[in-house]
């Protein structure tokens, strides 16, 4: 599968994406751009994607899960606890598709303000690397 780069207000996450239908829809879809939404230790962003939800659908997720709100059209990144998790787990609003791995660590969004612009595009790491 393809690598993306999420640039999120400060923060640039570059992301493998799995071998789901999310995924693969979210990929038609690429360039796009959003602005940040946050919820405790989470950012959300609009995306022009609708999918249905997929069975494997979770709404506890691990740090580094890329997850997409079906309901709300929304990619979802949890770096911590959100206002509805037990403890220190990530407990996202609803259910919601798991597309993707981030290879950044998903803490550094916690730099991330509501209203930073967000932009999802191809990663291509002949201009990226180091």
């Amino acid at each position: 599968m393809k690598t993306l780069i999420l640039k999120i207000g400060p923060i640039s996450l570059v992301a493998e994406l799995l071998d789901t239908p999310t995924a693969k829809e979210i990929l038609k879809h690429v360039p796009f751009t959003s602005s940040v939404n946050t919820w405790g230790d989470e950012v959300y962003f609009d995306t022009p994607i609708n999918v249905s939800k997929e069975t494997n659908a979770k709404d506890i997720v691990e740090a580094g899960e890329l997850a997409f709100w079906v309901e709300g059209s929304c990619i979802a990144i949890g770096f911590g606890p959100t206002p509805i998790s037990q403890g220190n787990e990530i407990r996202l609003a609803a259910k919601t598709n798991i597309w993707g791995q981030s290879l950044t660590d998903v803490k550094l969004l916690s730099k991330a303000k509501d209203g930073d612009p967000v932009s999802v595009e191809i990663y291509d790491d002949s201009v990226h690397s180091d």
